[in-house]
């Protein structure tokens, strides 16, 4: 029988009997490095023969799982991973077929070492690049199954986090081997994207800031990795998540599914997680295509146009970093178009916020809370903001101009405002859209005035600066000091005070240019005519009068010439007179106020003129009120609590700066 028995053996095709000999006596011994020389020699002799040799070593681990002999499968599956290394023949494709089915049995366990395992047989073969393409080859499975693996919930926090870990790996396996596949483009097909990428973005999550969720894959492997992970959260982030450098970059899909994940798991609300999640995007792709994920996210803004503030927070917060992170590319050729789209949304929160209602009716709608509007109508202002710092002046210029022809005004554009708002839905979008153009015009410099506040722009401004609001006539004077202002010296103008000697001040002053004389002829009588009415307000609080002082300073330095000089003391000068005419029905404090502002103002133009008996002049007047009316000076009117000089008889003359 034993003759018999080895005849029989000896009759078995070789390459069974090569297969066999590969597996030692005893599995904790390992593979038997000779005879799977001799299997490699053979497969690559005869690669007709490959096909069989993976069906075999198919049928043996089969029967190992079954019988609960690990120590073989991992045999097996280590013989795998080295015929598929060194094996590139035509015939390849059906060996990959076998080496398939036995990752996929693997993955079908319920033993994490045997999923574990099949997930690192299966990254090795997605590193490889086969010389043949398959038409036939499916990865559905892998791509649901490594889905679930990311959402283990196995009891052990060590394990789950070894499997989850798992599934990201594999995840970036079939990314990585489908992504330059054309036969294989159905990856970024919804049904696939919808599996993927939430299920990195649960890994991602994972771990923060709850304690109810298993540790964190993410931070188990930099634990691992130790030294490896000395770089920002970010990037850090993007190398365990950036499964192949196809998968970001198809951003489209990848948006998408972000927006719905975040969507499903209201996770806009809490704004960390879902900038986190943008950041690493943004981050990933090349620059000239951030504008696109922009442009999804103000689709995705417009469609939850009716949901709570603090999910439009959350995607308007998202808006600002991408806005950020984009400035290095562009906003893409539609500018107007994400503006638009933000202040569409900044007056949709003013209508909300006024009707307490998102669809006109209090028929079963959600409750609007109006701190929670005012939120976000500041993160739309800021966010406008972040978009306008990203564009050249030219184009800043359009916005600005856009966002004017945005506003009512009484005169010029006044049914702006939806319907039913009002006079005060008038007001609050005449101040959040003056917001908004104020944060466009920080920083905003010009080498021409006439280019920068062009009369289409200028007029229709000044006309704001004469409505009762105080605060939009505080706006308006903000934006003009800011536009001016193109040496950075406003913030030396923050508060009115007598400066004895200015250059302690180190002001940049230039030579006025053609462009700004003829931005003065032009435009200087309406400006003057404007600060002299604003002044002429009983409403103007001491940030309006600082803000008259900045820009009366700023114009001195900006755009004077000569004849701006002279015109610029005659208006101080008519500013006295107005103080003291007793026509005007100005509260004490306003009279006291407009006296202390032209004493500033002439102070300053005085010995930016070095004119001596001018000068002279000046400081005469100003030792004599700080000796006998102190509350016409700014150090005693521009204080928390003024005061009252109406209790000494104040309010008069106190020695005035004569016209002579």
């Amino acid at each position: 029988m034993t003759g018999v028995c080895g005849c029989c053996g000896a009759l078995r095709p070789r390459y069974k009997r090569l297969v066999d000999n590969i597996f030692p006596e005893d599995p904790e011994d390992g593979l038997v490095k000779a005879n799977m020389e001799k299997l490699t020699f053979y497969a690559l002799s005869a690669p007709e023969k490959l096909d069989r040799i993976g069906a075999y070593l198919s049928e043996r681990l089969s029967r190992d799982v079954a019988r609960h002999r690990y120590g073989y499968v991992c045999i097996a599956m280590e013989a795998l991973d080295q015929l598929l290394m060194a094996c590139h023949c035509q015939s390849i494709n059906l060996f990959v077929e076998s080496f398939l089915k036995m990752v996929r049995k693997l993955l079908e366990s319920d033993k994490p070492n045997l999923q574990i395992l099949g997930t690192n047989s299966f990254v090795k073969f997605a590193n490889i690049e086969e010389d043949t393409p398959s038409y036939h080859r499916s990865y559905d499975f892998f791509v649901s199954r490594f889905s679930e693996m990311c959402h283990s919930g196995y009891e052990d926090p060590d394990i789950r986090t070894k499997i989850r870990m798992a599934g990201i790996k594999g995840l970036q396996g079939v990314v990585r081997k489908t992504v330059n596949d054309e036969l294989q483009a159905n990856i970024w097909e919804p049904q696939h994207m919808d599996k993927i990428v939430p299920s990195l973005l649960f890994n991602l999550q994972s771990g923060e800031g709850t304690e109810s969720r298993s540790p964190s894959p993410l931070q188990a492997e930099k634990e691992r990795e130790g030294s490896q992970w000395r770089l920002t959260p970010a990037a850090s982030e993007r190398r365990l998540l950036g499964p192949a450098p196809g998968l970001w970059q198809h951003q489209r899909p990848v948006t998408h599914c972000s927006c719905e994940h975040l969507d499903n798991h209201s996770l806009w609300e809490g704004k960390t997680f879902a900038v986190r999640c943008f950041k690493i995007i943004m981050y990933s792709i090349q620059s000239q295509h951030s504008h696109l994920v922009i442009q999804q996210l103000l689709g995705h803004l417009d469609a939850n146009s009716k949901s709570s503030a603090p999910v439009r927070a959350g995607i308007v917060e998202v808006l600002l970093e991408a806005a950020a992170i984009a400035a290095s590319g562009s906003v893409g050729p539609t500018v107007l178009e994400v503006f638009n789209t933000l202040l569409r949304h900044l007056r949709l929160s003013v209508d909300y916020e006024l009707t307490g209602t998102y669809d006109g009716t209090n028929l079963g709608t959600k409750v609007i809370k109006e701190h929670e509007e005012r939120q976000l109508q500041e993160a739309v202002i800021c966010t406008i903001g972040s978009f306008a710092n990203t564009l050249p002046n030219y184009q800043r210029s359009e916005v600005m101009l856009f966002i004017m022809g945005k506003i009512p005004i009484p005169g010029m554009h006044p049914a702006l405002a939806s319907a039913g708002s009002g006079p005060e839905g008038n007001r609050m979008i005449q101040v959040m859209l003056l917001k908004s153009l104020r944060q466009v015009t920080e920083g905003f410099v010009s080498t021409n005035m006439l280019t920068a506040l062009p009369s289409s722009f200028l007029d229709p401004l000044l006309c704001l600066s004469l409505l009762e609001d105080p605060e939009v006539r505080l706006l308006v004077l903000q934006i003009l000091v800011s536009l001016i202002d193109r040496h950075d010296n406003k913030p030396k103008f923050s508060s009115i005070s007598i400066i004895s000697d200015i250059s302690v001040l180190k002001l940049k002053v230039d030579k006025c240019s053609r462009q700004d004389n003829l931005f003065m002829k032009k435009h200087s009588q309406h400006l003057y005519r404007h600060i002299y009415l604003c002044c002429k307000e009983e409403w103007s609080e001491q940030p309006h009068f600082e803000m008259l002082y900045a820009l009366l300073a700023l114009i001195s330095m900006e755009l004077a010439n000569e004849e701006v000089v002279v015109d610029l003391i005659r208006l101080a000068l008519a500013l006295q007179d107005l103080a003291l005419s007793s026509d005007e029905s100005l509260p004490v404090y306003n009279r006291c106020a407009v006296h202390a502002l032209s004493a500033a103002y002439l102070n300053l133009i005085c010995q930016l003129t070095t004119v001596p008996s001018f000068c002279q002049h000046v400081h005469e007047v100003i030792e004599v009120r700080q000796k006998e009316a102190a509350h016409l000076l700014p150090e005693d009117v521009f204080i928390e609590s003024p005061r009252d000089p109406s209790i000494s008889g104040g309010g008069g003359g106190g020695g005035a700066v004569s016209a002579e």
